[in-house]
């Protein structure tokens, strides 16, 4: 059997400028993390939930 040769370069792509690319998911996980962090220190020092700041309760 054969064997096919093996290309010596690789081609080099260009990150995609949109949509779910690597650096938009970690920017986006960034952002969740510091506002997720942000709600538990206001509901620590406030006493309110999340319920309570949108007027739901």
């Amino acid at each position: 059997m054969k064997t096919q040769p093996q290309p010596s370069v690789t081609p080099k792509l260009e990150e995609p400028k949109f949509g779910f690319n690597e650096y938009a998911e970690r920017l986006n996980g960034r952002a969740a993390m510091i506002g997720f962090a942000l709600m538990v220190v206001i509901e620590y020092l406030t006493d309110q939930g999340v319920i309570s700041w949108l007027g739901l309760q």
